[in-house]
């Protein structure tokens, strides 16, 4: 069965940190540039990061730039997102899912898979 498990999401205070988790069966993950996504109420999925699978090469979105580091360990089959300095406004469901637009060197696979998983809340409060 292919699909991708978050954990690691919670209630955190301002300037904690928390740790994303992300599991990933039934494909290939090394075939992938892989990245998190966040949805706060009322507003757009937005990417936070993305990670290649050709190069390590990484991108973040500018609101978590210094804070936010994704890695990836594909003998493992997972992929991670270390989240410090938390802010309110970082509260909202973490996805993680495959990137076929992720903005950095990546190779792509011929039937590419579009595999998001179920998601992680967030909550960062006082």
């Amino acid at each position: 069965q292919v699909q991708l498990v978050e954990s690691g999401g919670g209630l955190v205070h301002p300037a904690g940190s928390l740790r994303l988790s992300c599991a990933a069966s039934g494909f290939s993950l090394p075939y992938y540039a892989m990245g998190w996504f966040r949805q706060a109420p009322g507003k757009e999925r937005e990417k936070v990061s993305c990670i290649s699978n050709s190069d390590g090469s990484t991108y973040y979105a500018d609101s978590v730039k210094g804070r936010f580091t994704i890695s990836r360990d594909d003998a493992k089959n997972m992929v991670y997102l270390q989240m410090n300095s938390l802010r309110p406004e970082d509260t909202a469901v973490y996805y993680c899912a495959t990137d076929l637009t992720c903005p950095v060197p990546s190779t792509i696979p011929s039937r590419p898979l579009e595999v998001w998983g179920q998601g992680t809340l967030v909550t960062v409060s006082s």
